[in-house]
This record gives C-alpha cells, structure tokens and sequence, in this order.
C-alpha cells in the first residue's frame, strides 16, 4: 500500500462555547477559545489516500485532483469564514477542530474515493503545537 499526502492552507474563525454553560464555566473549560467576539487560525490541512499506483501514471492519485478537490470541497468552503456562523455543517454545533476534521472526511471521501483510492487520513493542524488526525 502507497500513502499520499498534500497540504493545503486556510484561514478561519470560530468560538468554543456550550451554551449550557454559565459564562464562568465557558471560561473554565475553553479560555480564550471562548472569546465572545471568536479567535482565529492558519489552519493547515494534511489528506492523506491510499491505495495501489496505477500502471499506466505510476499515481496512487494525481496530486494536482487531490489539490483541486481539497481546495474546492474544503479550502473555499472554510477559508476566511466564521466557522460557527457561515458554515452549514457547523451550525449548532461545538466547532472544536475534532469536529472540524470529521466534517472535511465526510465531505472528502465519496470524491477521492471516486479516483480509485482510499481516503486515509486528514490531519488538520490548528496551531503548530496542536493537530487532530482522524481516520474515518
């Protein structure tokens, strides 16, 4: 088995806060992540396929498709957005990046799939000291 990985960039928004929490609570359990008026991050997104090169390209998928997918099926719908608030998928939701990666898997696998290869893994760094890898 073959593993690609490309990355992709984006910037976003967004604010952790369970509304069942007292403002207090908020605090306690997310900090500054709580901030009313949200907080954002350079997000960089790592997807990773699998699969067996094909004979006639040597590809396990064409990494300008897998470019063209990431940017189209998650960088336009992501970058430069409040997460909480412009983004369907979110809405009443906690947009922690747990979720986050979920959600470009779910909106990621039918396509690459459709290449003839497997989704594996999409890592999605929001910071350069925390990362969240989710594998389906």
């Amino acid at each position: 088995m073959i593993y690609l990985t490309r990355k992709e960039h984006f910037n976003a928004a967004h604010r952790l806060y369970n509304p069942k929490f007292t403002e207090q609570q908020n605090l306690g359990v997310f900090g500054k992540c709580a901030n009313y008026n949200f907080h954002g991050h350079n997000f960089d997104l790592f997807v990773t396929v699998k699969g067996t090169p094909n004979p006639d390209t040597g590809f396990v998928m064409n990494a300008q498709t897998l470019s063209k997918l990431m940017k189209k099926e998650v960088v336009e719908r992501l970058d430069h957005k409040n997460l909480n608030l412009d983004v369907p998928e979110f809405e009443n939701k906690m947009v922690s990046t747990e979720i986050v990666v979920q959600q470009i898997w779910n909106w990621l696998e039918t396509k690459i799939n459709a290449h003839g290869c497997y989704l594996h893994c999409v890592k999605l760094y929001e910071t350069e000291n925390i990362y969240v890898e989710y594998f389906g």
